[in-house]
């Protein structure tokens, strides 16, 4: 295969196992995280007419696949595990699929702000939770344009022996020529230049209205300001993720001994750190999601307390 298949052989060697462990300490601690934003989502009513839970909700599970399906190809890479041509294709699918739905629903998530800031009086219609669910569908619809291109390219390439092999599983595995790594770099690029070019745009909007509010309205502009950055943030780590490839290919032509640690960074900084943001961004800073997290948890036991009661019972009946 042509392209940066040398470099995946060597992606992580079985001698270096406390980088597995260290891996797999985050996704789970993230993947913990995840469940139980998702159990508050579903018991909570209150979030089920909201467009922007709704769309958190897609992103958390979105999220959760993703750390899912791509910590078991870095398990079954690290080991060396071959698997058929055809359940490779199956799994890489879904990482490809849902390497976009993050980010698409990101913009999303953008753009309801921006409604609900400045188009304040027309949110009701255009958030509703019927439109909502129209916009996870776009959602999907959108965010297989590169998986369909990609797996297209692919088939129109691979010979019908090669769907007989077994292979160790990486989504780069699909790229047999060259010109095929750059078409996909070309439409991944194309993607986040859209959705980078609408979060400015709603960032700028907001920020406008932000100068003329006052009171209230203003402190809302500005957590919804602050909410922006951070998606744009998310973004930006998404779309270096992008580059990583470029790097690899660049660093292992130069020292083949550092493109194991250039991988590993790149990892967990650009593919596990941008989907544990989302928890922290729409999760534990909002307020609803707060309290209904504090609600789960237990009140605190204090025998001094319990034991006063017990005597003022005793005394006073």
């Amino acid at each position: 295969m042509a392209g940066n298949n040398s470099v995946n052989d060597v992606f992580f060697p079985r001698p270096v196992s406390y980088r597995v462990i260290i891996v797999e300490i985050l996704v789970i601690i993230f993947l913990c995280i995840n469940m139980l934003l998702i159990v508050i989502f579903v018991k909570k009513e209150c979030f089920h007419t909201s467009a922007r839970y709704i769309l958190f909700f897609v992103t958390l599970l979105s999220d959760s696949v993703l750390l899912l399906m791509s910590d078991i190809l870095f398990i079954l890479t690290h080991f060396e595990i071959a698997m058929p041509v055809c359940l490779c294709i199956t799994i890489s699918v879904v990482v490809l699929l849902y390497f976009i739905v993050t980010p698409v629903t990101l913009t999303a998530m953008t753009l309801e702000r921006y409604v609900a800031i400045c188009m304040p009086l027309r949110h009701g219609q255009l958030c509703s939770t019927r439109s909502t669910m129209y916009c996870i569908l776009i959602i999907h619809g959108v965010s297989s344009g590169p998986c369909i291109i990609i797996l297209s390219m692919f088939f129109a390439s691979a010979s019908l022996n090669f769907y007989k092999q077994f292979m160790i599983c990486t989504v780069d595995a699909f790229t047999l020529y060259r010109w095929q790594d750059h078409v996909r770099s070309a439409v991944y690029q194309f993607y986040f230049l859209i959705m980078g070019i609408t979060i400015a745009y709603s960032y700028v909007q907001i920020m406008k209205v932000a100068k003329a509010a006052s009171g209230e309205k203003k402190k809302l502009t500005h957590k919804g300001l602050k909410t922006v950055i951070l998606h744009g943030f998310q973004l930006l780590l998404c779309l270096i993720q992008l580059w990583c490839p470029f790097i690899e290919i660049a660093v292992f032509q130069i020292d083949f001994s550092l493109i194991l640690n250039v991988r590993y960074f790149n990892y967990i900084m650009f593919n596990i750190a941008p989907r544990c943001l989302s928890p922290l961004i729409y999760g534990l800073r909002d307020e609803n999601f707060f309290l209904a997290l504090k609600n789960l948890i237990p009140p605190s036991h204090n025998p001094e307390k319990d034991k006063q009661k017990r005597m003022d019972v005793l005394m006073y009946g």
